[in-house]
């Protein structure tokens, strides 16, 4: 069943999410700076091309750091990034065929607000990481 969820949301919004966040990632690359938010954008890019049988853990070794940098997403780029996900999350709802995509994208925002750490797992591994 993963599978089949994660073809149809490649096809929907996968592949144009994956896209972005790489394109993002680059540029956000350019700069020093900018490498640490990089990274993160390509972390989220490989997770929105395939969510389904993947979730995210927060990392504990996180310091102070990445409290900073999710500060400063948040305020740059992760609000905007939420609403985008909202407002996709809620359209593809409508049909009952798009609500298992609607719920991968709701799944998304907490990511794309905090991307600094976090990990993406496999579903059935989220407590090997800790």
């Amino acid at each position: 069943m993963r599978t089949i969820l994660n073809v149809i949301w490649l096809v929907l919004s996968g592949f144009w999410l994956f896209l972005a966040y790489m394109l993002a990632g680059l540029l956000l690359c350019i700069t020093i700076i900018g490498i640490p938010f990089g990274i993160a954008a390509f972390r989220i890019g490989v997770y929105a091309l395939w969510p389904f049988g993947y979730t995210t853990v927060e990392r504990r070794d996180a310091g102070a750091p990445s409290c900073v940098g999710n500060v400063l997403w948040l305020v740059l780029a992760g609000w905007w990034l939420a609403l985008g996900h909202i407002a996709t999350g809620i359209a593809l709802c409508v049909t009952i065929i798009g609500i298992p995509l609607g719920i991968a994208n709701f799944k998304l925002i907490p990511v794309s607000l905090l991307p600094l750490g976090r990990d993406i797992v496999r579903t059935d591994e989220p407590f090997a990481v800790r």
